[in-house]
C-alpha cells in the first residue's frame, strides 16, 4: 500500500495538486470526503463540522493525542471529539490497504506508522494571492488585505493543530520528503515530475 499525504499553505494549490496526482497515479483521493465521513459518523451537518474543526479555540485545552485523553470534562468538548473522530476516519482509510492521496488533516503525522510519502506545498505570497483571485466566485470579492489576513489565519491554525496533535512544527522542511513551490507554475505542469518522484521513492 502506498499513501501520499499533502500539507499545504493556503492558496498554494495543494488541493489541486493532490487531486491531479491521485488521478495520474490511479490512487484513491481523500479531502472533503473525510469531513463528510466525520459528519456522518457524528450525526452532524458537514458545514458545522468544517466550521468547528477550523475554529481552534480548543487549543487551550491541556489535552493531547500524544498523552492520555483521561478527563471526561475535556472529552465532552465537541471540537476535541470531532478531532478524535477525524483521526479515526483517517486511520480507517489507511486500514483499507489501498493506494491513496490524502490532503491536509495532518494525515502525515497521524499515519506515521504507515510511512507515507509526505509532501508540503508552498508558494510566494503574490502567487497565492493570484491563485485565490482566479478561483474566487463572484460572491467572494475580497481585497488583497483581506485575503492576506485569511491566509495567515488559516496557516496559523494549521500550525497550531499540528503542534497539538504531534508536537512537531508545521512546514518544517525536515518533516517532509518533498517540498513543492508552486510559484509561477501551473499545477498541471508540476504533476508529472511529482508523480515520478513519488513513484521512485516508493520503489526504493
Amino acid at each position: 500500500m502506498k499513501i501520499i499525504t499533502i500539507s499545504r499553505e493556503f492558496g498554494s494549490g495543494g488541493r489541486e495538486l493532490g487531486k491531479r496526482l491521485a488521478d495520474r497515479l490511479g490512487f484513491d483521493y481523500y479531502d472533503s470526503e473525510i469531513i463528510s465521513a466525520v459528519a456522518k459518523n457524528s450525526g452532524l451537518d458537514p458545514h458545522y463540522v468544517t466550521s468547528r474543526l477550523e475554529d481552534h479555540g480548543w487549543q487551550n485545552f491541556p489535552v493531547t493525542f500524544r498523552g492520555t485523553l483521561g478527563s471526561s470534562a475535556y472529552m465532552q468538548a465537541s471540537k476535541v471529539q470531532l478531532l478524535i473522530e477525524q483521526k479515526k476516519v483517517i486511520e480507517e482509510i489507511a486500514a483499507l490497504g489501498k493506494d491513496c492521496v490524502i490532503v491536509g488533516r495532518n494525515a502525515d503525522v497521524l499515519l506515521q506508522t504507515y510511512n507515507p510519502f509526505r509532501i508540503f506545498v508552498c508558494a510566494e505570497t503574490e502567487a497565492k494571492l493570484r491563485r485565490c483571485r482566479e478561483r474566487a466566485s463572484g460572491r467572494e470579492a475580497f481585497s488583497d488585505k483581506e485575503l492576506l489576513r485569511r491566509m495567515k489565519e488559516i496557516d496559523r491554525a494549521r500550525a497550531k493543530t499540528r503542534e497539538f496533535l504531534s508536537g512537531s512544527e508545521w512546514g518544517d522542511r525536515n518533516a517532509y520528503h518533498l517540498t513543492v513551490n508552486t510559484s509561477d507554475w501551473a499545477i498541471k505542469a508540476l504533476v508529472p515530475a511529482v508523480a515520478d518522484f513519488a513513484s521512485a521513492w516508493f520503489e526504493r
